[in-house]
């Protein structure tokens, strides 16, 4: 159920002439399975599979949401901790435009967590879609079912360096945006923010593609005001740790602007609240991953401070509905995307807890009792954190969906059955 009660079968719209509606079943088929679905120990007679293995079937086809044609068969073998994969069966239906409704598009990060779902959507809406990515954070898993459809490409490449193609939409996601990753090479990370940006930006220029930055709440910094509205310029430690990232993105934004201003190009800048879902790497030293990781694991949870600090928290479908819904507008000024639903870390953890617990019961696991740590506080974490989106409703109409209790407890159920396969 929707923030409204309302039961929630599709994700997207139709909004200013683009059509963006996907059922969400199949969605989940794409990120809510296992990696195999039979175990090579259970074997085979006469090529049929045995009760074990049926059982895995039923089990897997809670996943895939009865999209069962469209997924792989790997094997998994326990003894040796190793899994032979295979291709999809079929690639997912992806619906059928006509030439001039079918949009080259470009997806920088395409591999990423946020970036993976965008083209998930993009793919399933029938485009032509290019992901670019160098790995550094992205993994090639998440979008690997895609591999070989003929609306779809895959590209490693840095965007430091100039790259050359014809498109009609940028989306330009590529960045380091965990503080572990984006701190572990302080200068690759404001460089990618800056030449990255300019190497897209004058791939816009050149083929009158509309650019689409996605920028990030960090440009405000340790805020002074209280929700951050879009006019406000930001509180910002230009020397901190945490500069590379909140600088590079603010010099990103003054680059797309100049860009905008000097030659014209048709720019939209997304400046995206925390947000979790399925993809999220566990290991990004995120307080969603971490908090969800530990309780299943029955590990301490770890929070950094007393536990005061606000955040707020969105699903990930809910950001991609903006971004597509900003990228289709005709909206040139920065855009909050964000929930307003506000959480003290310390309670935010507490409801984590209690997700867990829950699916661990329905499941018939016994949960572990799990404890509440404190940690030192890093330096320059803001205080506080919550979106203004009036811009986002009035120009965009758009607004956060899904409760944080409801993507939290898919999100649990997505982690939970990673650990069972052994994928973390």
């Amino acid at each position: 159920m929707d923030v409204n009660g309302t039961e929630i079968k599709t994700v997207g719209f139709q909004r200013f002439g683009f059509d963006c509606e996907v059922p969400i079943d199949v969605l989940r088929s794409l990120y809510l399975r296992p990696h195999y679905v039979t175990t090579s120990s259970d074997g085979l007679t006469n090529g049929v599979f045995s009760d074990e293995n049926a059982k895995e079937e039923e089990q897997h086809a809670r996943f895939i949401q009865g999209n069962t044609a469209y997924q792989s068969k790997s094997i998994y073998h326990p003894d040796t901790q190793s899994i032979s994969y295979t291709t999809l069966s079929r690639f997912p239906p992806v619906k059928l435009l006509p030439p001039y409704g079918r949009k080259r598009i470009l997806v920088t990060g395409g591999a990423g967590f946020v970036g993976s779902h965008l083209v998930d959507r993009l793919m399933i809406l029938g485009h032509e879609v290019t992901v670019l990515d160098n790995f550094f954070t992205g993994s090639k898993t998440t979008v690997s079912h895609w591999i070989g459809h003929p609306n779809f490409e895959m590209i490693r490449h840095d965007v430091v360096e100039p790259f050359m193609i014809e498109c009609d939409q940028i989306y330009h996601l590529a960045c380091p945006a965990s503080p572990p990753h984006y701190q572990f090479n302080a200068v690759k990370t404001i460089k990618t923010s800056f030449m990255g940006t300019l190497n897209m930006l004058g791939l816009a220029k050149r083929t009158k593609a509309r650019f689409l930055i996605t920028s990030t709440s960090e440009i405000y910094g340790d805020p002074e005001v209280h929700p951050q509205q879009e006019d406000y310029w930001g509180h910002v430690n230009p020397i901190g740790p945490r500069a590379c990232y909140d600088e590079g993105k603010r010099v990103a934004e003054t680059l797309t602007y100049g860009f905008h201003r000097q030659d014209g190009v048709d720019v939209r800048v997304a400046r995206i609240f925390n947000t979790y879902g399925p993809r999220m790497n566990p290991a990004d030293g995120r307080v969603v991953s971490n908090f969800i990781v530990q309780a299943l694991r029955g590990e301490d949870m770890t929070l950094y401070g007393d536990g005061t600090q606000t955040r707020s928290f969105q699903y990930i479908h809910d950001l991609i509905d903006g971004l597509i819904a900003l990228m289709n507008s005709d909206e040139t000024r920065p855009v909050n995307i964000g929930n307003g639903d506000e959480f003290t870390i310390g309670d935010f953890a507490k409801l984590v807890r209690d997700i867990v617990y829950k699916v661990q019961r329905e499941d018939g696991v016994e949960p572990q009792k799990v404890n509440i740590v404190h940690k030192p506080m890093p330096t320059d974490d803001p205080q506080k954190r919550r979106p203004d989106t009036t811009r986002a409703k009035e120009v965009l109409q758009w607004q956060p969906c899904w409760t944080v209790n409801m993507g939290l407890e898919e999100m649990v159920r997505y982690y939970k059955a990673k650990m069972t396969e052994g994928s973390i």
